[in-house]
């Protein structure tokens, strides 16, 4: 792909500086007398590409911006574009509940701040190329606020995030915990009725073995000795679940 060519002539010395294939990062270029400002508008969550906001400011003071002739009030703009885009941010991070939508929401800022950061590093350059340009001086001041708004949306945005994260695997570990205690308690519960429930069983079954004329007292005798049994057999499985723990 070829850089975009403006209806503006460049200075020779600047336009050996630039690719033949794009403008590159924001970044000011200073020669001759003649700056040339090289910007980004507002990124959008799933662009490729970036869009340029190429300012030139020539020898006599006048701005330009893509080969047109309304380089301040561009830059400007470009500025209010980026503050518009904060605030829609932050009234998103105000309405957001779920880690799914914070997520979203980073995939946002991130790239908004990274822009935001790079255009303060950008004009704070021209402000050191170009020391008496009023406007370079307010708009470095003001894209020094708005990098620092996204930095702190963002680390606020990733902190919600974190406690969320966090937040959900406590509830999870609780919940595993509380499956953990409801086996153990089916254990014990089992381990005591199961050998009961053999021995009525065997007890139960349409045999002669000897005992259907005994005395009320040897059912009582078996309860017991089923229970010994359960006893015996609950503290085996709860020994058991303790050397595994």
């Amino acid at each position: 792909m070829k850089r975009k060519i403006f209806q503006w002539t460049l200075p020779p010395e600047i336009e050996r500086r630039l690719g033949d294939s794009s403008y590159g990062r924001q970044r000011a270029i200073f020669e001759a007398g003649n700056l040339l400002l090289i910007l980004h508008a507002p990124p959008g969550p799933d662009d490729l590409t970036r869009e340029f906001r190429v300012f030139l400011r020539t020898a006599d003071g006048r701005y330009q911006c893509n080969g047109i002739a309304d380089g301040q009030v561009q830059l400007r703009r470009l500025l209010a574009d980026y503050r518009t885009l904060y605030d829609e941010l932050e009234e998103a991070y105000q309405k957001a509940h779920t880690s799914e939508e914070l997520f979203r929401l980073l995939e946002s800022v991130a790239p908004a701040g990274r822009s935001a950061g790079n255009m303060r590093d950008a004009l704070q350059a021209a402000r050191e190329y170009v020391k008496e340009d009023t406007l370079l001086i307010a708009m470095r001041d003001e894209a020094y606020e708005v990098a620092r708004n996204f930095e702190i949306l963002l680390g606020d945005v990733r902190s919600a995030l974190d406690f969320r994260i966090a937040r959900n695997a406590e509830m999870q570990a609780a919940k595993s915990a509380e499956m953990a205690l409801a086996q153990h308690k089916l254990n014990v519960l089992a381990a005591i009725t199961f050998p009961l429930m053999a021995i009525a069983t065997l007890l139960g079954m349409n045999l002669a073995h000897g005992f259907e004329n005994a005395p009320p007292i040897f059912f009582y005798l078996v309860f017991a000795l089923g229970l010994i049994v359960g006893l015996a057999v609950k503290s085996w499985v709860t020994n058991g679940e303790k050397k595994d723990g």
